[in-house]
């Protein structure tokens, strides 16, 4: 997505902190405050993707390497931070489709790719966990929202490896997704 985007990633941003406030570490009150140029810088400095219809943005995923030269190697992906697929669009590939992108954006800059999960997200885990994605720990009350903690899950994909099984075992309905300009899917 590009700074030109900033409404759009700004408007699906908040929706996923006000009704998943769990599974991100900002809240809804923070950034509902924000100016949009914060949401421009934002796309501007990082790696963000989306999946759209049409002109409806569907849902992002962020990338981002690592800072400091020891740490240079590995990469993020923005699970807490920007991953968020609307509920309407769920279970039909399109957060499987944005994770791959940002796989096949990674590979070419790091290493390794690293996530965190909230524990209690069970279809992330699995979607994860199917495109390769390995548990290497747990961070424990790693964020709390109105009194509860929630432990996050810590996992890792080895980029250096060959494309494994979980990699051709890829089901992309090519009649419905096509690739846009700009680091977009679109879903027809």
């Amino acid at each position: 997505m590009m700074p030109a985007d900033a409404a759009q990633y700004r408007e699906i941003r908040l929706e996923g902190l006000k009704c998943s406030p769990e599974a991100f570490g900002s809240t809804y009150e923070t950034e509902s405050v924000q100016p949009l140029s914060r949401f421009s810088e934002r796309l501007a400095s990082s790696a963000v993707f989306g999946a759209f219809r049409g002109a409806e943005l569907l849902g992002i995923a962020g990338f981002a390497v690592r800072n400091g030269v020891k740490e240079a190697h590995k990469g993020l992906l923005w699970g807490m931070y920007v991953m968020y697929v609307r509920p309407d669009a769920r279970n039909a590939g399109v957060g499987r489709r944005l994770v791959e992108e940002v796989i096949d954006f990674a590979r070419q800059r790091v290493e390794l790719l690293q996530l965190s999960v909230v524990s209690d997200n069970d279809p992330a885990r699995l979607l994860y966990t199917r495109l390769g994605f390995i548990e290497y720990g747990v961070e424990k009350n790693s964020l709390k929202q109105h009194g509860r903690y929630y432990d996050e899950i810590l996992m890792a994909l080895d980029l250096r490896q060959k494309q494994d099984a979980a990699a051709h075992t890829r089901r992309v309905d090519t009649a419905r997704c096509e690739e846009r300009p700009s680091a977009t899917i679109a879903f027809t």
